[in-house]
């Protein structure tokens, strides 16, 4: 049973004759009839009774006829909600983020960007650890995640929009304070302020130090930033911090930057496999805002020194 097929029958059925409905189908007579007559073979009866004269819907056709104009009238529906949603005038938006992400992206300012330019489309915004929300996108509760990352996540693509450099935290008359900048081979005998293991910046921190072959020694794991830094700044040791948390607590910390190689603390948005920035594979409203994020709509204005509202919390991980 095709479609053409129920357009024919009710064509016949409202205008009475297969010459007329032929003519409103434009197409010709022989082949009205012979879809109609197709139709009536797979459904094994009688559409219409015909005359020399008239055409009239027998008691199945009458019976059918409701039922096909719902159908028609249902598709019709569906090819306009489809082509709301290409046009992303409807849809539905699902972003998952880390908690304190506009420390490092504006995306209040983004998402009423973004909702400026499609008022009709409807957001959703889900907050999490980082392990969590990438559990949503691979289940399909989340169109795509904004998070930190240290290694490549499974079956997830990854697309970086930030990087932070990991810079030493040291308090303000530590031995390293006012150095231009510090190996870390230089901070093997250091006791080291850290996060608790999988947390925080704590895997990119060891992954940094592993892979130069140098030891350190933790003295302090703690789960917030906070406490961290109090600790660094009572002289109870140093630890590393995004260059962000640096520029906003400068006044009671000395920061110095690493020397090469650098640790850098990516930001990225991870979304399935098919879901490529490219847009192909994602549906409408989260390829355009996807879109939005990765042309650096999203990110915040650069930061001046010392400017403390940009970042006074570390994203969890």
């Amino acid at each position: 049973m095709e479609l053409r097929q129920l357009r024919h029958f009710v064509a016949v059925a409202e205008e009475g004759s297969f010459t007329v409905a032929a003519q409103r189908m434009n197409i010709v007579q022989s082949a009205l009839s012979t879809s109609v007559r197709s139709l009536e073979d797979e459904l094994d009866a009688k559409l219409f009774a015909r005359t020399t004269r008239h055409v009239r819907l027998t008691a199945a056709g009458r019976a059918f006829l409701g039922k096909t104009r719902e159908a028609l009238d249902a598709i019709r529906q569906g090819r306009e909600m489809v082509a709301d949603i290409a046009a992303l005038r409807r849809g539905k938006l699902s972003i998952g983020t880390v908690q304190s992400l506009p420390a490092f992206v504006d995306l209040p300012a983004l998402l009423a960007r973004f909702h400026g330019q499609y008022p009709d489309i409807e957001v959703h915004l889900c907050q999490g650890s980082a392990s969590h929300l990438m559990d949503k996108v691979r289940a399909g509760k989340l169109d795509f995640a904004i998070l930190p990352i240290g290694e490549p996540p499974a079956q997830l693509a990854t697309t970086q929009i930030a990087c932070e450099s990991l810079v030493l935290a040291c308090a303000r008359g530590h031995r390293l304070a006012g150095m231009e900048e510090v190996s870390l081979a230089t901070l093997a005998g250091e006791p080291f302020v850290d996060f608790e293991p999988a947390h925080g910046t704590r895997r990119l921190a060891d992954r940094g130090f592993g892979e130069a072959g140098v030891e350190r020694r933790i003295a302090f794991e703690v789960s917030d930033l906070d406490t961290l830094l109090a600790l660094v700044a009572r002289g109870l040791g140093v630890a590393l911090v995004p260059q962000a948390v640096a520029e906003a607590r400068g006044a009671t910390l000395s920061f110095v930057p690493l020397a090469a190689p650098e640790i850098c603390w990516e930001l990225v948005v991870a979304y399935t496999e098919h879901g490529k920035t490219d847009g192909h594979g994602l549906d409408a409203a989260p390829g355009a805002f996807l879109e939005l994020l990765v042309g650096r709509g999203a990110a915040a204005p650069e930061r001046e020194p010392g400017a403390a509202e940009r970042a006074e919390a570390l994203p969890a991980s």
